[in-house]
């Protein structure tokens, strides 16, 4: 069986069998992360076939990217099964992984590092920070039920970040069971504001992949916040590293509010 051309005549260039599988593994891919699949099984190829229009090639292709990213595999007997799931976290909160993810299973940070130093100077101007003055430095591999699913790089005020630390190590177990956000309000007395976002894509280097056991050249999320305090002084910077296979950023946008917000040539 043959794909059928789409578009009709004058449609533009021919789109190849990989295109076509592509485009078959993109909705695919949603449904196997969003758990639409009864039982974990994926409906067998006559029906993926006759729900995409496509030949049984192209069906193949498109099952085999979503095994290569690790997301389904082929068992004997049983046909394609999913073997991998992504969580979502919403882009449209000020809210930490833990407090998103809980209802999924259980949220632990384990504390790579945890301690007073002098931050880059990239990092000191966006804190508000003079150049030369301490910050704090947390970097911890979040897990949900034992897989690892992101690595946060933490950059705090030393107003913020010093008592956190001494919270820690009176309760030290403080920086494993909460987030950031949680510690920080904690700290302060005082509740958290807004943050400002930034995401793109990224390929990690070796060491990266080993700490979110993720396989060399898969995708990572890189995502920078910079939280402010509710009177808009900046407390945290994080620069999270999210698997691409695990984890995916969600937002409910309004077209409504382009014409009534400012101006912004960002998608975030």
């Amino acid at each position: 069986m043959r794909d059928p051309k789409p578009g009709g005549e004058g449609s533009g260039v021919p789109l190849t069998r990989a295109d076509r599988a592509r485009t078959v593994a993109s909705v695919l891919r949603r449904q196997v992360l969003h758990g639409a699949f009864p039982g974990g099984v994926l409906p067998d190829e006559r029906a993926l076939i006759a729900e995409f229009g496509a030949s049984r090639n192209t069906v193949r292709e498109a099952l085999g990217v979503l095994r290569d990213e690790g997301l389904v595999e082929r068992r004997r007997g049983v046909g394609t099964v999913v073997i991998g799931r992504a969580y979502e976290h919403p882009l449209g909160e000020l809210s930490g992984l833990a407090e998103v993810l809980q209802r999924h299973g259980a949220v632990v940070n384990e504390v790579r590092e945890a301690r007073i130093l002098r931050p880059p100077l990239a990092v000191a101007r966006r804190l508000a920070l003079p150049e030369g003055s301490p910050a704090v430095y947390l970097e911890r591999l979040r897990r949900v039920d034992g897989i690892p699913l992101s690595l946060d790089c933490t950059y705090l005020i030393p107003e913020v970040g010093e008592p956190l630390l001494a919270h820690a190590g009176t309760t030290p177990r403080a920086l494993e069971n909460h987030d950031v956000f949680d510690l920080i309000e904690t700290a302060t007395g005082m509740p958290l504001g807004s943050a400002e976002v930034s995401v793109h894509a990224t390929v990690p280097d070796p060491a990266t992949c080993a700490v979110l056991e993720m396989p060399e050249g898969g995708a990572l999320l890189a995502v920078e916040r910079l939280a402010l305090l509710a009177d808009g002084r900046p407390a945290d910077l994080e620069f999270l590293h999210l698997r691409g296979d695990r984890l995916t950023l969600h937002a409910t946008l309004d077209r409504a509010s382009r014409h009534t917000g400012p101006a912004d040539s960002s998608l975030l």
